[in-house]
C-alpha cells in the first residue's frame, strides 16, 4: 500500500504548520519521520491518519484519495506514544477493540486475538489488565491491537520514548521483525536518530514543516545535504569556510587554519562560501603528523571517556573547536592540555553550501 502526498497544507488557526509538502512512500516501506519537537512530524502523521484535516492538497493510499475520509475508513493501525490502552479492559479485550468496532464477533475474533498476542510474545497474558503489565508489555499490547485488524498502513507516534534504553532496543527489534513479516507500509515518528537509522528503509528529516532531506539511513548519515541534517543525524563539526578551486570532486576549503581539500557535496552549486562537515569519528588524532592525511596542530581542551570510545574537544586556534572520537584499545591516550595532531581525510570531509 503506497502512500502519495501532493502539495499538502495543514493549518492550526491561521498558521501553516505544513505548507506544500509532497512525498511518496513505497508500499511495504518502513518510513521514518525524524526531527526535533515542533518540526511538524506528528502533525503530518496525524494528518495521514485522518485525525488532523488537510487544509489543502491530497493524500492517496494506493491511488485512492483518502484526503476527506475519517480515520476508521482509512485501513490504518495506530500505535500511540502513551499506548492508549483501556485500563478497565483485559489485554484480550484491548486487542479485540478494533475487531469489534468492525463488527466482527465469535470464534474468529478469539483466534485472531490469540494469533496477534503470540506474534508479540504475550499469548500467556491475555487475561491481565494493563496496570499489571510492564511498560514494554503494554507497548506490545498496543502493537498487537494495531496489527490484529490487518491494516494497510501502520502509523506509530514515538512508540518507544517511554521505555528505558535496553527495552527500547528489544521493542524496536520486535517492531521491525513484525513489519517485515507482515510487509505493512509503516510511518514511524521519532526524534531519536538511532531508532531512525536502525529501523528504517527510508528517512525523511523534517524541519519547520518540510522534508529537509529524504533518503536511506546510509544516505542521510553519510551524505547530509544541509548543516541541519548533518548536525541532527549523528553529530557533526560544522566549520564555515571560503571555497575555491573545485576539481575532480574535491574543493579547497579554508576555515582559517590553512586550506584543506574536501569532497565537494554542494550539488553543483558554485558558491564562494560553504560549510565543512567533519564527523567526529572520521577524525584522526596522533602525537605527530600522519602520512596520507591532511594534518593540523591542535590542543586537547577536554575529554570524555565513554567506554568503547573517548570524545575529545580540540582547540584549533583562532576561535575554532572540533570534537573527535577515538575508538579501539588505545583511544584514551591524550590528556587535557596536550598538543596533538589532527588528521583529516579529504574523502571523509564534506563541503556543503552554507
Amino acid at each position: 500500500m503506497g502512500i502519495r502526498i501532493d502539495d499538502l497544507t495543514v493549518t492550526y488557526g491561521k498558521e501553516n504548520v505544513i505548507s506544500g509538502l509532497s512525498l511518496d512512500i513505497p508500499g511495504g516501506c518502513f518510513f521514518t519521520l525524524l526531527g526535533p519537537s515542533g518540526c511538524g512530524k506528528t502533525t503530518l502523521l496525524r494528518t495521514i491518519a485522518g485525525f488532523v484535516p488537510a487544509a489543502g492538497g491530497s493524500l492517496r493510499f494506493n491511488g485512492t484519495d483518502v484526503t476527506r475520509l475519517p480515520p476508521h475508513k482509512r485501513a490504518i493501525g495506530m500505535v500511540f506514544q502513551d499506548y492508549a490502552l483501556f485500563p478497565d479492559k483485559t489485554v484480550n479485550q484491548n486487542v479485540a477493540y478494533g475487531l469489534h468496532a468492525r463488527g466482527e464477533r465469535g470464534a474468529d475474533v478469539a483466534r485472531k486475538i490469540a494469533e496477534a498476542l503470540e506474534r508479540v510474545g504475550l499469548g500467556h497474558l491475555g487475561n491481565r489488565h494493563p496496570a499489571a503489565l510492564s511498560g514494554g508489555q503494554r507497548q506490545r499490547v498496543a502493537l498487537a491491537r494495531a496489527l490484529v485488524i490487518k491494516p494497510a498502513v501502520l502509523l506509530m507516534d514515538e512508540p518507544l520514548s517511554n521505555l528505558d534504553a535496553k527495552l527500547r532496543i528489544q521493542i524496536r527489534e520486535t517492531i521491525t521483525e513484525l513489519q517485515r513479516e507482515a510487509n505493512i507500509t509503516t510511518v514511524f515518528v521519532t526524534h531519536d536518530q538511532e531508532e531512525a537509522l536502525s529501523m528504517s528503509d527510508l528517512i525523511g528529516v523534517m524541519n519547520r514543516g518540510a522534508i529537509e532531506q529524504l533518503g536511506t539511513p546510509q544516505q542521510i548519515y553519510a551524505t547530509p545535504r544541509t548543516g541541519y541534517v548533518a548536525d541532527f543525524v549523528g553529530s557533526a563539526n560544522r566549520l564555515p569556510a571560503r571555497l575555491r578551486g573545485a576539481a575532480s570532486g574535491l574543493v579547497e576549503a579554508d576555515f582559517g587554519r590553512g586550506p584543506i581539500m574536501a569532497t565537494d557535496a554542494r550539488d553543483g552549486a558554485q558558491t564562494d562560501e560553504g560549510l565543512v562537515i567533519l564527523r567526529p569519528e572520521s577524525l584522526h588524532l596522533s602525537a605527530a603528523p600522519q602520512e596520507g592525511l591532511q594534518n593540523l596542530a591542535a590542543t586537547v581542551r577536554s575529554r570524555q571517556y565513554l567506554g568503547s570510545k573517548t570524545s575529545y574537544r580540540l582547540d584549533l586556534g583562532k576561535g575554532l573547536e572540533v570534537v573527535a572520537e577515538l575508538h579501539g584499545p588505545s583511544h584514551d591516550g591524550f590528556l587535557p592540555g596536550a598538543a596533538v595532531n589532527l588528521g583529516i581525510n579529504a574523502a571523509e570531509a564534506r563541503v556543503i553550501a552554507a
